[in-house]
């Protein structure tokens, strides 16, 4: 059987890809798009799926650095270990001794600010492995959960009951200095409060057994 000619052989491939040419332009473009997103999405897979944005790091400060926010500053001055604290509104039970963070705070509001419960001092830090503190007190007359007017400093102790073994000299203990958000309430409620703490900084403190001394904890800075 004689080849058909050459102009004929050469006309084939073009009449198929004029064809293939033609039911691609019937196609909708749409198509095309959903049919590379698939793709990219498959192949994505194969490596382990979309990568997302890794978060910054915390800063990480030193004690005794102050900690600024629309609320409050905020400086964590050091921790003790004591077998009991007068004044400060924690009373440990047999086998329990206080643990005792110190701070400097500034109400940076208009308005007064609280330093224990719901949108106060205490929900802008929170410390690794504990619950919310027993109580808070200020460490020049022992007003226990005092509340802080806009512009003026005050030393303050937050404290927790804890079991005797469970913290000791040297430990340290990671605190997450947190911000909130002012809220402004409208239609079903009213006025204004700090909400939804982020955190925003970290800080490490190391532990100091003061023993049953009142009087090393309240005077010792080192």
């Amino acid at each position: 059987m004689s080849e058909p000619p050459v102009a004929e052989r050469t006309r084939a491939p073009r009449r198929r890809f004029t064809w293939l040419r033609a039911a691609g332009d019937r196609v909708p473009t749409a198509w095309f798009a959903a049919i590379g997103t698939g793709v990219f999405l498959l192949a994505t897979a194969a490596f382990g799926g979309l990568a997302t944005a890794a978060e910054p790091p915390l800063a990480h400060l030193k004690p005794g650095t102050t900690h600024v926010n629309d609320m409050r500053s905020l400086t964590v001055e050091r921790t003790v270990l004591i077998d009991e604290l007068p004044g400060s509104g924690t009373f440990p039970e047999k086998g329990e001794r206080v643990l005792a963070i110190v701070v400097d705070v500034e109400n940076n509001w208009t308005e007064p600010v609280r330093t224990g419960g719901d949108g106060s001092v205490e929900e802008s830090f929170s410390v690794v492995g504990l619950d919310e503190p027993s109580s808070s007190a200020r460490m020049d007359d022992a007003t226990m959960g005092p509340t802080l007017q806009p512009g003026v400093p005050a030393q303050v102790v937050y404290t927790w009951a804890v079991d005797a073994d469970d913290y000791s000299a040297g430990d340290h203990l990671v605190v997450t200095l947190e911000d909130l958000s002012l809220y402004t309430g409208s239609f079903v409620t009213s006025g204004t409060g700090w909400v939804d703490p982020v955190p925003s900084a970290t800080m490490t403190l190391v532990i100091k057994d003061v023993g049953a001394g009142v009087d090393a904890e309240a005077g010792d800075e080192g």
